[in-house]
Protein backbone atom coordinates (compact mmCIF):
# COMPACT_ATOMS: atom_id res chain seq x y z
CA UNK A 1 0.00 0.00 0.00
CA UNK A 2 2.81 2.11 0.75
CA UNK A 3 4.36 1.64 -2.47
CA UNK A 4 1.23 2.86 -4.35
CA UNK A 5 0.41 6.43 -5.38
CA UNK A 6 -3.19 5.75 -4.40
CA UNK A 7 -2.15 3.84 -0.93
CA UNK A 8 -0.30 6.67 0.30
CA UNK A 9 -2.66 9.38 -1.05
CA UNK A 10 -5.37 7.56 0.91
CA UNK A 11 -3.13 7.30 3.95
CA UNK A 12 -2.07 10.47 4.02
CA UNK A 13 -5.88 12.03 3.58
CA UNK A 14 -6.94 10.08 6.47
CA UNK A 15 -3.93 11.85 8.99
CA UNK A 16 -4.34 14.92 7.35
CA UNK A 17 -8.68 14.48 8.17
CA UNK A 18 -7.57 13.42 11.59
CA UNK A 19 -5.42 16.48 12.44
CA UNK A 20 -8.24 18.69 11.05
CA UNK A 21 -10.56 16.98 13.49
CA UNK A 22 -8.11 17.50 16.11
CA UNK A 23 -8.14 21.03 15.50
CA UNK A 24 -11.82 20.84 15.48
CA UNK A 25 -12.10 18.70 18.81
CA UNK A 26 -10.25 21.20 20.93
CA UNK A 27 -12.98 24.27 20.68
CA UNK A 28 -15.88 21.82 20.51
CA UNK A 29 -15.12 20.58 23.51
CA UNK A 30 -14.56 23.79 25.37
CA UNK A 31 -17.41 24.64 23.81
CA UNK A 32 -19.19 21.53 25.48
CA UNK A 33 -18.14 22.11 29.08
CA UNK A 34 -19.14 26.11 28.68
CA UNK A 35 -22.85 24.73 27.42
CA UNK A 36 -22.31 22.19 30.29
CA UNK A 37 -21.96 24.80 33.43
CA UNK A 38 -24.43 27.01 31.76
CA UNK A 39 -26.60 24.47 31.96
CA UNK A 40 -26.52 23.09 35.64
CA UNK A 41 -26.31 27.59 36.47
CA UNK A 42 -30.24 26.84 34.83
CA UNK A 43 -31.61 24.49 36.47
CA UNK A 44 -29.70 25.58 39.69
CA UNK A 45 -31.79 29.04 39.07
CA UNK A 46 -35.07 26.99 38.13
CA UNK A 47 -34.47 25.19 41.85
CA UNK A 48 -34.00 28.61 43.41
CA UNK A 49 -37.57 29.86 41.87
CA UNK A 50 -39.55 27.63 44.89
CA UNK A 51 -37.81 28.92 47.55
CA UNK A 52 -38.53 33.15 46.37
CA UNK A 53 -42.47 32.05 45.58
CA UNK A 54 -42.33 30.58 49.26
CA UNK A 55 -40.11 31.50 51.86
CA UNK A 56 -39.80 28.08 53.49
CA UNK A 57 -39.48 24.69 52.00
CA UNK A 58 -38.71 21.46 53.60
CA UNK A 59 -35.21 20.09 54.37
CA UNK A 60 -36.08 17.10 52.10
CA UNK A 61 -37.25 18.85 49.27
CA UNK A 62 -34.28 21.46 49.16
CA UNK A 63 -31.94 18.36 49.45
CA UNK A 64 -33.71 17.27 46.15
CA UNK A 65 -34.23 20.10 44.09
CA UNK A 66 -30.18 20.87 45.04
CA UNK A 67 -29.75 17.04 43.32
CA UNK A 68 -31.49 17.49 40.26
CA UNK A 69 -30.10 20.85 39.55
CA UNK A 70 -26.66 18.69 40.51
CA UNK A 71 -24.73 21.13 42.58
CA UNK A 72 -24.30 21.51 46.52
CA UNK A 73 -25.41 25.35 47.10
CA UNK A 74 -27.09 28.14 45.07
CA UNK A 75 -26.15 32.02 45.45
CA UNK A 76 -28.01 35.07 43.96
CA UNK A 77 -27.34 38.50 44.20
CA UNK A 78 -29.88 40.66 43.86
CA UNK A 79 -30.04 44.68 44.56
CA UNK A 80 -26.57 44.29 45.41
CA UNK A 81 -27.27 41.59 48.57
CA UNK A 82 -26.04 38.55 47.81
CA UNK A 83 -28.34 35.33 49.20
CA UNK A 84 -27.54 31.95 50.02
CA UNK A 85 -31.07 30.55 48.28
CA UNK A 86 -30.52 26.63 48.67
CA UNK A 87 -27.01 25.05 50.53
CA UNK A 88 -26.29 21.67 51.57
CA UNK A 89 -23.13 20.38 53.17
CA UNK A 90 -20.04 20.57 50.89
CA UNK A 91 -17.59 17.40 50.88
CA UNK A 92 -14.08 19.53 50.37
CA UNK A 93 -12.79 22.78 50.00
CA UNK A 94 -13.43 24.85 46.91
CA UNK A 95 -10.44 24.14 44.14
CA UNK A 96 -10.93 26.58 41.47
CA UNK A 97 -13.58 29.65 40.60
CA UNK A 98 -14.90 29.79 36.95
CA UNK A 99 -16.41 33.12 35.66
CA UNK A 100 -18.48 32.05 32.63
CA UNK A 101 -20.09 35.97 31.96
CA UNK A 102 -17.51 37.16 29.39
CA UNK A 103 -15.13 34.15 29.03
CA UNK A 104 -12.15 34.40 25.96
CA UNK A 105 -11.69 31.41 23.98
CA UNK A 106 -8.41 31.29 25.29
CA UNK A 107 -9.30 30.96 28.49
CA UNK A 108 -12.64 28.56 27.71
CA UNK A 109 -9.72 26.26 25.61
CA UNK A 110 -7.13 26.40 28.76
CA UNK A 111 -9.94 25.40 31.57
CA UNK A 112 -11.19 22.63 29.14
CA UNK A 113 -8.08 20.92 28.69
CA UNK A 114 -6.76 21.20 32.31
CA UNK A 115 -10.26 19.70 33.14
CA UNK A 116 -9.68 16.80 31.25
CA UNK A 117 -6.33 16.23 32.05
CA UNK A 118 -7.31 16.10 35.94
CA UNK A 119 -8.45 12.79 36.77
CA UNK A 120 -9.35 13.62 40.49
CA UNK A 121 -13.01 14.65 41.10
CA UNK A 122 -13.11 18.54 42.62
CA UNK A 123 -15.07 20.69 44.26
CA UNK A 124 -15.55 24.28 42.15
CA UNK A 125 -17.34 27.43 41.87
CA UNK A 126 -18.90 28.37 38.55
CA UNK A 127 -20.36 32.15 38.43
CA UNK A 128 -22.79 33.23 35.80
CA UNK A 129 -25.63 35.76 34.54
CA UNK A 130 -29.13 34.58 35.49
CA UNK A 131 -31.65 33.90 32.75
CA UNK A 132 -33.83 36.68 31.87
CA UNK A 133 -31.77 39.04 33.53
CA UNK A 134 -33.47 37.89 37.43
CA UNK A 135 -30.98 39.41 39.38
CA UNK A 136 -26.82 40.67 39.01
CA UNK A 137 -25.41 36.91 39.17
CA UNK A 138 -25.87 33.20 40.04
CA UNK A 139 -23.39 31.11 41.77
CA UNK A 140 -23.32 27.64 42.25
CA UNK A 141 -20.60 25.07 43.88
CA UNK A 142 -20.43 21.72 42.05
CA UNK A 143 -18.07 18.86 41.26
CA UNK A 144 -16.42 18.41 38.44
CA UNK A 145 -16.53 14.51 38.11
CA UNK A 146 -19.83 14.39 36.25
CA UNK A 147 -18.35 17.13 34.26
CA UNK A 148 -14.98 15.35 33.31
CA UNK A 149 -17.23 11.88 32.72
CA UNK A 150 -19.44 14.29 29.77
CA UNK A 151 -16.19 16.21 28.25
CA UNK A 152 -14.92 12.75 28.01
CA UNK A 153 -18.40 10.81 26.25
CA UNK A 154 -18.81 13.80 24.29
CA UNK A 155 -14.99 13.74 23.11
CA UNK A 156 -15.44 9.98 22.14
CA UNK A 157 -17.98 10.83 20.36
CA UNK A 158 -16.09 13.62 18.63
CA UNK A 159 -13.60 11.29 17.91
CA UNK A 160 -15.73 8.62 16.56
CA UNK A 161 -17.66 10.79 14.09
CA UNK A 162 -14.12 12.01 12.93
CA UNK A 163 -12.77 8.34 12.12
CA UNK A 164 -16.12 7.60 9.97
CA UNK A 165 -15.43 11.26 8.21
CA UNK A 166 -11.81 10.47 7.64
CA UNK A 167 -12.70 6.94 6.08
CA UNK A 168 -15.71 7.96 4.19
CA UNK A 169 -13.52 11.28 2.63
CA UNK A 170 -10.31 9.16 2.43
CA UNK A 171 -12.22 6.70 0.30
CA UNK A 172 -13.68 9.22 -1.81
CA UNK A 173 -10.39 10.61 -2.27
CA UNK A 174 -9.12 7.23 -2.97
CA UNK A 175 -11.23 6.22 -5.90
CA UNK A 176 -11.22 9.92 -7.40
CA UNK A 177 -7.35 9.78 -6.91
CA UNK A 178 -6.99 6.67 -8.91
CA UNK A 179 -10.02 7.86 -11.63
CA UNK A 180 -8.38 11.00 -12.43
CA UNK A 181 -4.62 10.50 -11.69
CA UNK A 182 -4.02 6.58 -11.21
CA UNK A 183 -5.19 5.08 -14.20
CA UNK A 184 -4.24 7.56 -16.68
CA UNK A 185 -0.97 7.10 -15.26
CA UNK A 186 -0.53 3.63 -15.45
CA UNK A 187 -1.71 4.30 -18.84
CA UNK A 188 0.92 5.91 -19.68
CA UNK A 189 3.03 3.49 -18.45
CA UNK A 190 1.83 0.69 -20.08
CA UNK A 191 1.91 2.74 -23.35
CA UNK A 192 5.79 3.58 -23.06
CA UNK A 193 6.81 -0.12 -21.88
CA UNK A 194 4.99 -1.08 -25.41
CA UNK A 195 6.60 1.63 -26.90
CA UNK A 196 9.63 0.29 -25.29
CA UNK A 197 9.51 -3.02 -26.71
CA UNK A 198 9.75 -2.01 -30.31
CA UNK A 199 10.89 1.66 -30.57
CA UNK A 200 11.12 1.07 -34.24
CA UNK A 201 7.22 0.43 -34.81
CA UNK A 202 5.75 4.02 -35.48
CA UNK A 203 2.44 1.79 -34.61
CA UNK A 204 3.68 2.05 -31.04
CA UNK A 205 4.10 5.64 -30.76
CA UNK A 206 0.90 7.06 -27.76
CA UNK A 207 -1.70 8.77 -29.19
CA UNK A 208 -2.46 11.58 -26.35
CA UNK A 209 -6.23 11.31 -25.38
CA UNK A 210 -6.89 15.34 -25.14
CA UNK A 211 -8.68 14.15 -21.89
CA UNK A 212 -7.97 14.36 -18.24
CA UNK A 213 -5.84 17.04 -16.59
CA UNK A 214 -4.12 19.23 -17.77
CA UNK A 215 -0.35 18.25 -16.34
CA UNK A 216 -1.79 14.34 -17.81
CA UNK A 217 -2.88 15.90 -21.06
CA UNK A 218 0.95 17.72 -21.32
CA UNK A 219 2.56 14.59 -20.39
CA UNK A 220 1.03 12.59 -22.86
CA UNK A 221 1.60 14.82 -25.69
CA UNK A 222 5.52 15.17 -24.73
CA UNK A 223 5.75 11.82 -24.25
CA UNK A 224 4.22 11.64 -27.91
CA UNK A 225 6.98 13.89 -28.97
CA UNK A 226 9.66 12.20 -27.82
CA UNK A 227 8.59 8.85 -29.16
CA UNK A 228 8.09 10.31 -32.70
CA UNK A 229 11.86 11.77 -32.76
CA UNK A 230 13.30 9.24 -31.25
CA UNK A 231 11.52 6.33 -33.99
CA UNK A 232 12.32 9.39 -36.99
CA UNK A 233 16.10 9.14 -35.47
CA UNK A 234 16.01 5.25 -35.44
CA UNK A 235 14.90 4.62 -38.76
CA UNK A 236 16.97 7.41 -39.51
CA UNK A 237 20.23 5.25 -37.95
CA UNK A 238 19.36 2.29 -39.42
CA UNK A 239 19.40 3.72 -42.86
CA UNK A 240 22.79 5.44 -42.73
CA UNK A 241 23.81 2.25 -41.34
CA UNK A 242 22.63 0.14 -44.61
CA UNK A 243 24.41 3.44 -46.19
CA UNK A 244 27.54 3.02 -44.79
CA UNK A 245 27.82 -0.56 -45.65
CA UNK A 246 26.47 0.34 -48.76
CA UNK A 247 29.29 2.71 -49.35
CA UNK A 248 32.04 0.49 -47.60
CA UNK A 249 31.45 -1.89 -50.62
CA UNK A 250 31.47 0.55 -53.31
CA UNK A 251 34.91 1.76 -52.54
CA UNK A 252 36.37 -1.30 -52.13
CA UNK A 253 35.57 -2.09 -55.93
CA UNK A 254 36.49 1.57 -56.65
CA UNK A 255 39.49 1.17 -54.99
CA UNK A 256 40.50 -1.62 -57.23
CA UNK A 257 39.11 0.47 -60.01
CA UNK A 258 41.31 3.46 -59.66
CA UNK A 259 44.60 1.69 -58.78
CA UNK A 260 44.10 -0.13 -62.50
CA UNK A 261 43.61 3.46 -63.22
CA UNK A 262 46.36 4.46 -62.13
CA UNK A 263 48.63 2.04 -63.82
CA UNK A 264 47.53 3.71 -67.06
CA UNK A 265 48.15 7.06 -65.93
CA UNK A 266 51.82 5.93 -65.36
CA UNK A 267 52.11 4.92 -68.80
CA UNK A 268 50.38 8.64 -69.97
CA UNK A 269 53.52 9.99 -68.13
CA UNK A 270 55.58 8.36 -70.85
CA UNK A 271 53.96 10.57 -73.56
CA UNK A 272 56.01 13.57 -75.34
CA UNK A 273 52.99 15.68 -75.67
CA UNK A 274 53.49 19.20 -73.55
CA UNK A 275 49.91 19.03 -72.39
CA UNK A 276 49.49 15.53 -71.42
CA UNK A 277 53.25 16.05 -69.17
CA UNK A 278 51.61 19.16 -67.63
CA UNK A 279 48.39 17.30 -66.70
CA UNK A 280 49.70 13.72 -66.21
CA UNK A 281 51.34 14.46 -62.44
CA UNK A 282 47.92 16.37 -61.80
CA UNK A 283 45.98 13.77 -62.91
CA UNK A 284 48.39 11.22 -60.74
CA UNK A 285 47.74 13.03 -57.61
CA UNK A 286 43.78 13.00 -58.09
CA UNK A 287 44.01 9.16 -58.75
CA UNK A 288 46.02 9.16 -55.62
CA UNK A 289 43.84 11.06 -53.39
CA UNK A 290 40.80 9.31 -54.86
CA UNK A 291 42.19 5.94 -53.74
CA UNK A 292 43.64 7.22 -50.37
CA UNK A 293 39.73 8.44 -50.07
CA UNK A 294 38.17 4.90 -50.42
CA UNK A 295 40.61 3.35 -48.46
CA UNK A 296 39.38 6.59 -45.66
CA UNK A 297 35.68 5.65 -46.20
CA UNK A 298 36.46 1.78 -45.33
CA UNK A 299 38.22 2.68 -42.28
CA UNK A 300 35.65 4.95 -40.95
CA UNK A 301 33.39 2.02 -42.15
CA UNK A 302 34.67 0.53 -39.45
CA UNK A 303 33.89 2.89 -37.10
CA UNK A 304 36.65 5.39 -37.14
CA UNK A 305 38.28 8.27 -39.21
CA UNK A 306 42.29 7.69 -39.19
CA UNK A 307 43.95 10.28 -37.21
CA UNK A 308 45.81 12.46 -39.22
CA UNK A 309 49.79 12.37 -40.05
CA UNK A 310 50.52 15.64 -38.86
CA UNK A 311 53.84 17.07 -40.59
CA UNK A 312 54.73 20.28 -41.69
CA UNK A 313 52.40 21.61 -44.74
CA UNK A 314 52.95 24.59 -46.94
CA UNK A 315 50.14 26.47 -47.27
CA UNK A 316 50.58 28.60 -49.76
CA UNK A 317 51.59 25.41 -52.30
CA UNK A 318 48.32 23.16 -50.95
CA UNK A 319 45.41 26.32 -51.35
CA UNK A 320 46.79 27.07 -54.84
CA UNK A 321 46.70 23.02 -55.47
CA UNK A 322 42.90 23.31 -54.21
CA UNK A 323 42.10 26.19 -56.34
CA UNK A 324 43.48 24.70 -59.63
CA UNK A 325 41.33 21.79 -59.35
CA UNK A 326 38.75 23.36 -58.61
CA UNK A 327 39.11 25.96 -61.32
CA UNK A 328 38.75 23.43 -63.74
CA UNK A 329 35.14 22.87 -62.88
CA UNK A 330 33.89 26.42 -63.23
CA UNK A 331 34.24 25.84 -67.10
CA UNK A 332 30.51 26.51 -67.20
CA UNK A 333 30.29 29.70 -65.15
CA UNK A 334 33.44 31.95 -66.11
CA UNK A 335 31.61 34.47 -64.09
CA UNK A 336 33.00 32.45 -60.66
CA UNK A 337 36.79 33.64 -59.48
CA UNK A 338 39.09 32.57 -56.84
CA UNK A 339 41.46 35.03 -54.91
CA UNK A 340 44.22 33.74 -52.59
CA UNK A 341 45.36 35.17 -49.49
CA UNK A 342 47.98 33.35 -47.59
CA UNK A 343 51.55 34.44 -47.00
CA UNK A 344 54.18 32.29 -49.35
CA UNK A 345 56.16 31.17 -46.67
CA UNK A 346 53.29 30.49 -44.38
CA UNK A 347 54.12 26.19 -42.84
CA UNK A 348 50.99 24.71 -40.59
CA UNK A 349 51.21 21.81 -38.48
CA UNK A 350 48.45 19.44 -40.48
CA UNK A 351 47.93 15.98 -42.35
CA UNK A 352 48.18 17.88 -45.93
CA UNK A 353 45.61 15.11 -47.03
CA UNK A 354 42.86 15.66 -44.59
CA UNK A 355 44.32 19.20 -45.08
CA UNK A 356 43.44 19.19 -48.51
CA UNK A 357 39.97 17.48 -48.26
CA UNK A 358 38.44 20.02 -45.99
CA UNK A 359 39.47 22.80 -47.97
CA UNK A 360 38.37 21.12 -50.85
CA UNK A 361 34.55 20.35 -49.25
CA UNK A 362 34.66 24.02 -47.90
CA UNK A 363 35.66 25.92 -51.86
CA UNK A 364 33.52 23.54 -53.62
CA UNK A 365 30.49 23.84 -50.92
CA UNK A 366 30.78 27.79 -51.73
CA UNK A 367 31.36 27.44 -55.76
CA UNK A 368 28.08 25.02 -55.93
CA UNK A 369 26.55 27.84 -54.00
CA UNK A 370 27.61 31.02 -56.41
CA UNK A 371 26.78 28.75 -58.91
CA UNK A 372 23.04 27.83 -57.88
CA UNK A 373 22.89 32.04 -58.22
CA UNK A 374 23.61 32.36 -61.82
CA UNK A 375 25.49 35.41 -61.03
CA UNK A 376 28.50 34.22 -59.96
CA UNK A 377 30.72 35.93 -57.38
CA UNK A 378 34.03 35.07 -55.96
CA UNK A 379 35.66 32.48 -53.80
CA UNK A 380 38.51 33.93 -51.24
CA UNK A 381 40.94 31.36 -49.39
CA UNK A 382 43.07 34.27 -46.77
CA UNK A 383 45.36 32.63 -44.02
CA UNK A 384 47.10 34.35 -40.95
CA UNK A 385 48.68 33.30 -37.86
CA UNK A 386 48.34 34.05 -34.08
CA UNK A 387 50.41 33.34 -30.66
CA UNK A 388 48.61 29.64 -30.39
CA UNK A 389 47.52 28.97 -34.06
CA UNK A 390 47.12 29.14 -37.76
CA UNK A 391 43.50 30.82 -39.36
CA UNK A 392 42.20 29.81 -42.25
CA UNK A 393 39.21 32.10 -43.27
CA UNK A 394 37.21 30.65 -46.63
CA UNK A 395 34.66 33.37 -47.33
CA UNK A 396 32.06 33.86 -50.74
CA UNK A 397 29.61 36.61 -52.25
CA UNK A 398 27.36 33.90 -52.06
CA UNK A 399 23.50 34.29 -51.31
CA UNK A 400 24.15 32.74 -47.74
CA UNK A 401 23.12 29.71 -45.61
CA UNK A 402 19.32 29.24 -45.21
CA UNK A 403 17.85 28.81 -41.57
CA UNK A 404 17.45 25.07 -41.96
CA UNK A 405 21.43 24.23 -42.85
CA UNK A 406 22.35 26.81 -40.15
CA UNK A 407 20.60 25.06 -37.27
CA UNK A 408 21.92 21.52 -38.56
CA UNK A 409 25.16 22.80 -39.99
CA UNK A 410 27.52 19.92 -39.22
CA UNK A 411 25.10 17.65 -39.21
CA UNK A 412 25.56 14.46 -41.47
CA UNK A 413 22.49 14.43 -43.90
CA UNK A 414 21.02 17.21 -42.45
CA UNK A 415 22.66 20.48 -42.85
CA UNK A 416 22.50 20.45 -46.88
CA UNK A 417 22.33 24.45 -47.57
CA UNK A 418 20.93 23.02 -51.63
CA UNK A 419 18.77 21.08 -52.97
CA UNK A 420 20.32 17.71 -53.43
CA UNK A 421 23.07 17.85 -51.39
CA UNK A 422 23.76 15.20 -48.70
CA UNK A 423 24.85 17.83 -46.35
CA UNK A 424 28.16 15.50 -45.79
CA UNK A 425 31.05 17.91 -46.93
CA UNK A 426 30.83 19.73 -43.88
CA UNK A 427 30.30 17.05 -41.69
CA UNK A 428 33.75 15.51 -42.97
CA UNK A 429 35.75 18.56 -42.84
CA UNK A 430 34.21 19.44 -39.54
CA UNK A 431 35.49 16.37 -37.94
CA UNK A 432 38.91 16.40 -39.90
CA UNK A 433 39.76 19.60 -38.04
CA UNK A 434 37.98 18.42 -34.41
CA UNK A 435 40.83 15.42 -35.38
CA UNK A 436 43.80 18.06 -35.88
CA UNK A 437 42.86 19.83 -32.48
CA UNK A 438 41.41 22.36 -33.96
CA UNK A 439 37.76 23.63 -34.76
CA UNK A 440 35.50 24.58 -37.97
CA UNK A 441 33.08 27.63 -37.09
CA UNK A 442 30.84 29.38 -39.24
CA UNK A 443 31.69 32.87 -38.75
CA UNK A 444 29.39 34.96 -40.85
CA UNK A 445 26.28 34.36 -43.62
CA UNK A 446 23.45 36.07 -45.09
CA UNK A 447 22.83 38.21 -48.36
CA UNK A 448 26.40 39.77 -48.60
CA UNK A 449 27.97 35.83 -48.18
CA UNK A 450 29.26 33.21 -45.94
CA UNK A 451 32.63 33.16 -44.03
CA UNK A 452 34.13 29.73 -42.43
CA UNK A 453 37.15 30.01 -40.30
CA UNK A 454 39.22 27.00 -39.63
CA UNK A 455 42.06 27.31 -36.64
CA UNK A 456 44.43 24.71 -36.74
CA UNK A 457 46.17 24.62 -32.82
CA UNK A 458 50.33 25.37 -32.62
CA UNK A 459 51.62 22.73 -30.69
CA UNK A 460 55.03 21.55 -30.92
CA UNK A 461 56.43 21.84 -34.90
CA UNK A 462 57.70 18.96 -36.04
Amino acid sequence: MLNTLSGRFLILTVIFVMIAEVLIFVPSVARYRESFLLARLERAQIASLSLLANDMIEPDLEQELLKNAGVYNVVLRRDEARELVLSSPIPGPVHATYDLRDPSAFVLIRDAMARLSDPEDRIIRVIGAPLRDAGLLIEVTMETGPLRAAMIDYGLRILALSAVISAVTAGLLFLAVRAILVKPISRLVGHMRRYAAAPEDASRIMQPSGRGVRELREAEAALARMQTDLTQALRQRARLAQLGEAVAKVSHDLRNILTSAQLFVDRIEMSEDPQVKRMAPKLVNSIRRAVGLTENVLAFGRAEEPPPALTRVPLAELVSDVVESERLAVEDHQDISFSEDVPATMIVRADPEQLYRTLTNLIRNARQALAGTGEGGEIGIAAHEEDEAWVIEVTDTGPGLPPKAREHLFTPFQGGARKGGSGLGLAIAAELVRGHGGSLTLTATGSEGTSFAIRLPKGEMT
